[in-house]
């Protein structure tokens, strides 16, 4: 097989089931070889269409005769792929877009009803040549963002409540496009300019990234992450530049014992080890060992030699108590601020999923706060813009831990609260979510 569409129609099917969309993708790229061309439009269509789910159900609710919920599955899945195209992209002509999402129809069981679909694309069509909007939305400002953009309700709602209107709006514009691909440097093993001389060399654009000394981002399409000039060398790794923060607001210092409590898979505790010289002692813990498999194979290729893996819950772990010079609590979060590199995750997140994890997330810092030398640090984050994970967190630790304070980080280009802690937003910063802080315990605490 290898029409794009009838590939991506495959992978939506199992996404519908349940299957996670990159999992899905995976699936079906290694089952059907396709040109780059060819894969790169069928990604843009899964993704796209699971991203945009809320919007496409709603012009399907408002011309078609039976509502999103009500067409059969995979017939719900073909208009989502035909909508996608007409509204969303805009390289694709748009008798081609109607033309090959009929022919879906007829080859994926519903041949007797080409006709419909025909119609029902052409009904938008001519809809969105007479109006700048072709969806009828409502005045309510929650509902208005959450169709428009495709977020369910209560997320729209949480943003609210830190944004204006104007500034949520911009969010969501941000969290539905593409991501970049952003990649750190090896300090031990090359530097930005050889990188960036060895990229620019091979035909690939890159450019730094503002106030991120290992900072590059691809701006042009490249192919396979491994097969880039450097991967394999180690003079590189994909991070993202929110996440490239978090390293240099723990501030690790050759010789020092660290503690990376959730470190899987290894993208920040490769990043400590690199800003250390690759001197001193890293504990890289985790319960889950397939994902820190992961963490060693990037080690390796790195060549970083100070890093020990620890599997299991940190919540248990009694042997590293008052031991670390610092430690990195990235805590399992809901990822609301990196919505856009996981498509389905604004649907499979709801309001209890986050409270569940604000109590792991509370009872991990109490425990493995305990792991740090009076006088060290703690640097606490998050990849989720949802206060009930993050600012909450933090002044529910702090209430009950009076040797505790916040360290007001140096940053003068990130938005810094009164209180110290660090809110990346992804609209402002044009880098993932992110929420991030750095605590010290006070010499006296033992």
């Amino acid at each position: 097989m290898s029409n794009p569409r009838q590939v991506a129609f495959t992978a939506l099917k199992e996404v519908h089931k349940g299957a996670y969309t990159d999992v899905a993708l995976d699936r079906v790229l290694q089952k059907y070889q396709l040109p780059d061309n060819d894969r790169r439009l069928m990604t843009e269509l899964v993704y796209g269409s699971v991203r945009r789910q809320r919007t496409l159900d709603a012009i399907i609710n408002q011309l078609g005769t039976k509502k999103s919920h009500q067409q059969p599955p995979d017939l719900r899945t073909i208009l989502h792929l035909g909508l996608y195209q007409l509204r969303y992209q805009e390289k694709i002509p748009a008798s081609a877009a109607v033309h090959t999402t009929v022919e879906l129809a007829k080859t994926n069981g519903f041949s007797g009803l080409t006709g419909f679909v025909n119609g029902f694309l052409r009904q938008y069509l001519r809809l969105a040549e007479t109006s700048s909007e072709p969806l009828k939305l409502p005045e309510n400002p929650v509902e208005r963002l959450g169709i428009l953009y495709s977020f369910p309700n209560w997320i729209i709602e949480v943003w609210l409540k830190q944004l204006s209107f104007e500034e949520t709006e911009k969010l969501c514009q941000w969290m539905n496009q593409t991501p970049t691909i952003d990649l750190r440097v090896n300090i031990l093993k090359s530097d930005l300019e050889q990188v960036e001389l060895t990229f620019k060399d091979a035909g690939i654009l890159v450019r730094k990234i503002p106030y991120l000394p290992q900072g590059l981002r691809l701006i042009s399409s490249t192919g396979a992450i491994q097969n880039l000039p450097g991967f394999q060398d180690g003079w590189w790794c994909v991070q993202d530049s929110s996440a490239q923060l978090v390293g240099h607001l723990l501030d690790p210092q050759p010789g020092e014992v660290i503690i990376d409590v959730c470190a899987a898979p290894g993208g920040k505790t490769t990043h400590i080890a690199e800003l250390m010289g690759d001197e001193g002692k890293i504990y890289a813990c985790d319960k889950t060992a397939s994902r820190l498999r992961k963490l060693t194979e990037n080690a390796k290729r790195l060549n970083l030699q100070s890093i020990e893996i620890c599997t299991g819950d940190s919540r248990t772990f009694t042997q590293f108590h008052n031991i670390a010079d610092r430690v990195l609590l990235d805590a399992p979060c809901s990822g609301l601020g990196t919505m856009h590199r996981h498509a389905d995750a604004r649907w499979r997140q709801t309001p209890a999923s986050v409270h569940e994890l604000a109590e792991i997330q509370q009872e991990l810092i109490s425990h493995t706060a305990n792991f740090v030398k009076p006088g060290g640090i703690l640097v606490y984050a998050t990849c989720t813009l949802h206060p009930e994970e993050n600012e909450e967190v933090i002044t529910n630790f702090l209430e009950k831990n009076s040797h505790w304070q916040i360290e007001h980080p140096s940053f003068d280009f990130v938005d810094v609260s009164p209180s110290g802690w660090l809110k990346v937003w992804p609209h402002e910063q044009d880098m993932d979510g992110f929420f991030m802080v750095r605590l010290r315990k006070t010499k006296d605490s033992e």
